[in-house]
């Protein structure tokens, strides 16, 4: 294993597998990734709402990276393991007309300032907000030609805004590109399910990843193993499937239907039976409701439920 780190700068804002790489690393080693917040570093603790509204939104999603993974190829699937967290004490958060979940109520622009204490937040008394760090990007080259905007997910991860992903998760990822080309950004010190507003309490972030190869593995698209012991509902540790889509409806019936494919393959149910087992415990959760067109579902499995597996062992 060998430790490796990555500045922010020079950070990119588009999926593109012709970007080249900023760091090549093996299979094993752990890097500890600089990312600005959200905004590309254009943001600042005090900015006024006229300010920010002159920002440039053709930075959001400032990722770093790319990180070249040795002998990662199409049909491979990287694991990435969340070891480390640390925000930078403030965050924001903002309405922007037309966009959020309820955008026909607030249309009004809207910027909020947070500080962050350590573990929680009273910037808006009298609540106290758990501060859950995680990053809401992280992703592999897609496997089409082309420069994409960052705010759609896909399977190949990206903007998935599943809050699971704090220290102590797990994440795993099909490979469309040789290299997989991974990059990751979007801080958020925490983040409500649906991300409603359009944010969550955005802020730069410093993580540390540790990255595995699993060759020639079949998967369809992201799944989480989430492990956070601060968190306060019975999923803290859990097998969660993401799936996104344009329908909510198809998008939580294709995250159903993925895990009961999980527990067929990789715990032996009978297809009926994990459809039954899911009917009384599968926690549907809307991850993400606000980047139209692309909604994210989560299908989680408390871990509590079923014997311990490796998903995908080390021979």
């Amino acid at each position: 294993m060998t430790d490796r780190s990555l500045s922010a700068n020079p950070t990119h804002s588009v999926w593109d597998r012709s970007l080249a790489p900023r760091l090549r690393i093996a299979p094993g080693d752990e890097v500890a990734f600089e990312c600005v917040d959200a905004s590309g570093g254009q943001v600042h603790p005090g900015m006024t709402l006229a300010e920010y509204g002159a920002i440039y939104r053709t930075r959001i999603h400032a990722l770093t990276g790319p990180v070249w993974v040795e002998g990662a190829e199409p049909g491979d699937v990287l694991q990435i393991d969340v070891l480390f967290t640390r925000h930078a004490g403030w965050g924001w958060s903002s309405i922007v007309p037309g966009l959020g979940f309820l955008k026909e109520r607030f249309q009004e622009p809207y910027l909020f300032h947070w500080q962050l204490d350590g573990e929680s937040t009273r910037s808006l008394a009298p609540a106290v907000v758990p501060v859950r760090p995680f990053l809401g990007v992280m992703g592999v080259a897609r496997p089409d030609d082309g420069a994409f905007r960052t705010r759609p997910p896909g399977p190949f991860g990206g903007n998935l805004d599943v809050r699971e992903l704090c220290v102590g998760s797990r994440l795993y990822l099909p490979v469309f590109n040789q290299g997989a080309l991974f990059s990751c950004g979007d801080g958020h010190a925490a983040q409500g399910d649906g991300e409603v507003c359009i944010n969550g309490i955005e802020c730069p972030l410093d993580v540390t990843l540790r990255f595995a190869l699993h060759k020639q593995q079949p998967l369809s698209g992201p799944i989480v193993e989430a492990s956070d012991a601060a968190a306060p509902d019975s999923t803290a540790d859990a097998w969660v499937v993401v799936e996104t889509g344009t329908d909510l409806a198809d998008a939580a019936r294709a995250a159903t239907s993925r895990m009961i494919d999980l527990l067929v393959s990789r715990w032996g149910f009978s297809d009926v039976h994990a459809y039954l087992l899911c009917s009384v415990a599968l926690k549907l959760r809307l991850s993400q409701v606000v980047n139209e067109p692309i909604h994210t579902v989560s299908a989680a499995l408390s871990k509590q439920i079923l014997p311990a597996r490796e998903l995908f062992p080390v021979p």
